[in-house]
């Protein structure tokens, strides 16, 4: 039997008075909703007697069923009129029935919208997108962390070699390199030439400073305050980088500059190099190489915090004025007599002083970030006096000042046959200028005035009696 969704076949009635036959579906076909009754064909068939045979299924029979509006499509509107002739039975005693047609009501306007709506998944509230981001986010790390976690466990835990014994050997390359010009590779280059010095005087005074090689004869340059308890016997212990001790003797001495030379046979450190101080500039790096407080080997680093620093510095009775090199490497007792050296690794200061807080006891007192080296210029010119003779000379003008007088330096007396008294200074004047640098006390002054050589000649401008003058001076020649 073929089946037809548009014209399916059905039973021609045999008699007038027999009920109205009905669609006949396919079984696995559910009918959803009531069942509609076909409209009679159009064409009148053959007449059929009592006694005539029923038509054969799918036979040639002029017969069409009404089209049957779709039960799955949603209707509105109107209800659907009953046929012309009223309630027709589809079988002999089927009850009349009592349930009326209802009524639906036509859909709002905008029911496709809402359809539409309810269908359509709402965005999520932007407060929430962003908790929502973050979330996976930390899931994210949180599984990476896990992962990572589980397999250190898992290295850890393992009795065997982690690495592949077939690999390359781990932990023996090649060996670094230090950079040119770090403060590591300056310390590398200095440190075997910096010494430690403990000194010890006839008088059970001690004393304990830095000195550093200057030349191959076993030449050590360092403070004159360092050895100064030596300087009418005692001893002096040299004791290397490496750990070696050897006994050094006093070459020479300059409590004016606060410098002096010892001097170590088969000195096992080599000799330094010297840069110059004058072309130091404010702001370049420095590193500064030391004993502080009994600790050899101890290296800091900063800067040229300024130059041309008027300090006095020296022992007790030994006072020393110095144009030095200010600087904020830390620098504290024991340091004395060390170099400062530039990122090349040349020495363009010896370090000579630091600055105190006012009232801290003497002894007492580290680095505040203020300390003073002499100019490697001075010094270099200091030394190789000293080598020579033993003996170091520094430039005067021959005339005394004022150590308490602020606004210049007044002179308070002047010595005969000097080169002051060759120019005419005299007593109450005022050196306010030299060189066309301003002299605000007698520091600096005598500061200004030991830069120079002796033999020089220099510019002083000075007041008297409230009138400005000036005469240039040929420096005369002390030792000290």
């Amino acid at each position: 039997m073929n089946w037809d969704d548009a014209e399916p076949t059905v039973r021609t009635p045999i008699d007038p008075a027999d009920p109205e036959p009905t669609r006949v579906l396919p079984p696995e076909r559910p009918t959803a909703g009531p069942v509609v009754p076909p409209t009679p064909p159009t064409s009148t068939p053959a007449p059929a007697s009592s006694g005539a045979p029923l038509p054969s299924p799918g036979g040639s029979a002029p017969y069409r069923q009404a089209p049957a509006r779709s039960v799955t499509q949603r209707s509105f509107g109107r209800p659907e009129p009953l046929e012309s002739g009223g309630f027709r039975p589809a079988y002999q005693g089927q009850a009349w029935p009592t349930r009326q047609p209802t009524y639906t009501p036509p859909p709002p306007l905008d029911w496709h919208q809402q359809q539409a709506r309810a269908y359509t998944p709402a965005p999520p509230p932007k407060g929430n997108r962003t908790i929502l981001i973050a979330a996976i986010v930390a899931l994210i790390v949180g599984l990476i962390a896990g992962t990572g976690a589980a397999v250190t466990v898992v290295a850890l835990d393992n009795n065997g070699p982690i690495d592949d014994p077939s690999g390359p050997a781990i932990g023996v390359g090649t060996d670094p390199k230090i950079r040119t010009g770090s403060v590591s590779a300056v310390a590398a280059t200095l440190l075997p030439s910096v010494v430690q010095l403990n000194v010890e005087g006839e008088d059970n005074s001690a004393a304990t400073g830095s000195g550093f090689a200057i030349d191959t004869a076993g030449h050590i340059l360092t403070n004159n305050h360092v050895v100064a308890a030596a300087a009418k016997g005692g001893s002096i212990q040299v004791v290397t980088q490496s750990g070696k001790t050897a006994t050094a003797r006093l070459v020479g001495r300059s409590p004016a500059y606060d410098l002096a030379v010892v001097q170590v046979n088969g000195l096992d450190a080599p000799s330094v190099q010297f840069g110059q101080s004058e072309q130091a500039i404010v702001g370049q790096d420095v590193v500064a190489i030391g004993s502080p407080l009994g600790l050899a080997g101890t290296v800091t680093s900063g800067i040229v915090s300024a130059k041309n620093r008027p300090v006095t510095a020296g022992g007790e009775g030994e006072i020393s004025y110095i144009s030095a090199l200010q600087t904020d490497a830390a620098i504290n007792p024991g340091n004395s007599g060390g170099p400062l050296v530039d990122m090349n690794a040349k020495v363009i200061g010896i370090n000579s002083a630091i600055a105190t807080v006012r009232g801290a006891e003497e002894g007492q007192s580290g680095s505040i970030g203020l300390g003073f080296a002499i100019p490697i210029d001075q010094a270099r010119r200091t030394a190789q006096q000293l080598i020579e003779s033993g003996k170091a000379f520094y430039p005067v003008i021959g005339a005394n000042v004022d150590m308490n007088f602020e606004g210049g330096a007044r002179v308070t007396d002047v010595t005969a046959a000097s080169p002051a008294s060759r120019v005419g200074l005299r007593t109450g004047d005022v050196i306010t200028k030299i060189n066309s640098q301003a002299v605000d006390s007698a520091e600096a002054l005598i500061v200004a005035i030991r830069t120079h050589r002796p033999g020089e000649t220099v510019r002083l401008e000075f007041e008297r009696g409230g009138k400005p003058r000036q005469v240039t001076v040929t420096l005369g020649q002390q030792t000290g």
